[in-house]
């Protein structure tokens, strides 16, 4: 028997079937991305470093940096004010009161690295210099004594740096919770 309703889905079931080879093609939006642009964007920094871009910089040059392009939000030392506090709490995480900072919390420097590249400073994000970069995580870590106060950081030796937290973390890819 033939009803309003089994007329209506026979014609929706037909439309469907109809539009198929124009949805195969997609939507039509936007256009391929150049390969230039993505590899701008590709910005990320695993904990191993593999990606890391050449470059170094020393605490000395970081310090100079960060009193001009970080100062006015970080404060001196990184201590904060008006923006997030970066440095000092180290050992503070299992006490009632944990002050959470880059140099606390944080498990990996190359995160770090990451970060400053991809986000700051705040109003121009992404237009430090790789070398910039590898100075201002030199200065960072070492206001708490993660490295040494002459270090130089590049693409071998950041990976290497060995946060103070890194142990707080569980690594859930080498233990999966399952």
């Amino acid at each position: 028997m033939r009803t309003p309703e089994s007329r209506a889905l026979v014609v929706v079931v037909l439309g469907l079937l109809g539009s198929l080879p124009v949805l195969a093609d997609g939507p039509g939006l936007g256009k391929a991305a150049d390969p230039a642009v993505v590899r701008m964007m590709d910005l990320t920094i695993l904990p191993d470093g593999k990606d890391l871009p050449p470059g170094r910089g020393t605490v000395a040059e970081g310090k100079q940096i960060y009193e001009i392009k970080c100062l006015a939000c970080h404060g001196v030392g990184g201590q904060g004010q008006p923006m997030d506090r970066l440095t000092g709490g180290v050992g503070s995480l299992a006490t009632p009161a944990p002050v959470k900072t880059v140099n606390s919390y944080w498990p990996y420097a190359t995160s770090l690295f990451d970060y400053i590249r991809r986000a700051m400073p705040l109003t121009t994000p992404q237009t430090l210099r790789s070398d910039e970069v590898y100075a201002l995580v030199a200065y960072i870590l070492s206001i708490d004594g993660v490295v040494k106060p002459d270090a130089a950081l590049d693409a071998k030796s950041l990976p290497a740096v060995k946060m103070p937290n890194r142990e707080g973390f569980l690594n859930w890819w080498e233990n999966p919770r399952r």
